[in-house]
């Protein structure tokens, strides 16, 4: 016999559940579990990336939005999911061409869509089968994307550049030679750090004072896209503007290294943004004629550089902080002379 039928009802360890109950119960419990998976996986993610995704998944939505539909919000409510189809992801795919969106940001946003169709799928909204079908949906390869921007009419909406602008040696010193001012000794440590060490933007942004010895001639900073600490030998270009840069009173006593500056070219409090960073070096670039020139081809040309004076992959994957071989080996590749070994005489 069981001994809690010989207890009051008030003191029994549990109350039997109706079947509507039940069942509102096991959706709640299931609704739990979606959300836990879909936060457990943002909780492993950049913060980078996750804006990058709620961006993408937000241009989902306004695209059921243009045909008249509401959907659900796709990165904060698992159950938005459920009605989804390869059919719809295939016709935002299109629908996105139609538009006009770089082919590029077309397929990183079907990836988008693909890894959260899989948590969706991990949480029983999606069948397994749903997800294999949406799974199947294609991206464009690079032949392709030549091909396609080649015939249709309007191509590569946004700001996002088709090529990065490639600078020479000579535009690279310029653009290191900044004015002796309090804003030009400031722009030409921006640059060296640049040009010299392939920081990325956000990189810079959040560089302090405090992760550089002048004394010793390194610094030590952290990379958040690859969650690493990493010490970097000051280039000469490098150290001699920072030396200029404290010297002269221009570099704040501790907190972010980069101060912001004022319309008359004074410098004020510190911390300048990703997007004031990336603004001045736009600007910097047009003073010498450079059109279009952001932080990224900032370390386009380092990276660039040391391929082309004999760094191995290894070797700048380290130093540009890459979680693989994939980018240095094609910055490698792409400047080795294809016809180094060949013999005419």
């Amino acid at each position: 016999m069981n001994n809690d039928t010989l207890l009051p009802e008030e003191e029994q360890p549990w109350q039997p559940l109706l079947p509507g109950e039940l069942a509102q119960a096991a959706e709640a419990a299931n609704e739990a579990a979606a959300r836990h998976r879909f936060d457990d996986y943002r909780m492993r993610r950049a913060e980078q990336t996750l804006r990058r995704q709620q961006a993408d998944l937000a241009l989902f939505r306004e695209f059921f939005a243009a045909m008249g539909l509401d959907a659900g919000d796709f990165y904060e409510e698992p159950q938005a999911w459920k009605d989804i189809t390869w059919g719809l992801v295939e016709a935002f795919v299109k629908w996105q061409m139609k538009q006009g969106y770089a082919l590029t940001s077309i397929n990183v946003r079907l990836s988008t869509i693909k890894t959260y169709a899989r948590l969706a799928m991990q949480s029983a909204i999606l069948s397994p089968q749903a997800y294999a079908l949406i799974r199947s949906v294609q991206g464009y390869t690079l032949k392709e994307q030549r091909r396609v921007d080649q015939r249709r009419e309007q191509c590569r909406l946004g700001p996002k550049k088709e090529e990065h602008v490639l600078l020479t040696t000579e535009q690279a010193q310029l653009l290191k030679m900044q004015p002796d001012t309090p804003q030009g000794r400031r722009d030409t440590v921006m640059m060296c750090l640049l040009l010299d060490h392939g920081l990325r933007v956000g990189e810079l942004a959040a560089l302090a004072v405090d992760e550089l010895d002048l004394n010793t001639g390194f610094m030590r900073f952290y990379r958040p896209k690859v969650n690493k600490i990493q010490l970097h030998r000051l280039s000469r270009d490098t150290l001699a503007a920072l030396i200029s840069y404290k010297n002269l009173g221009d570099m704040p006593e501790d907190g972010p290294l980069l101060r912001r500056s004022r319309k008359d070219e004074s410098l004020w409090e510190a911390g300048m943004t990703d997007r004031a960073i990336t603004q001045r070096v736009n600007v910097l670039g047009l003073m010498i004629g450079v059109v279009g020139l952001s932080a990224h081809d900032c370390r386009h040309f380092w990276a660039t550089s040391a391929a082309r004076h004999g760094t191995d992959p290894f070797s700048l994957q380290q130093a540009g902080g890459w979680a693989s071989l994939t980018m240095p080996r094609r910055y490698v590749d792409d400047n080795e002379i294809s016809n180094d070994g060949v013999k005419l005489e």
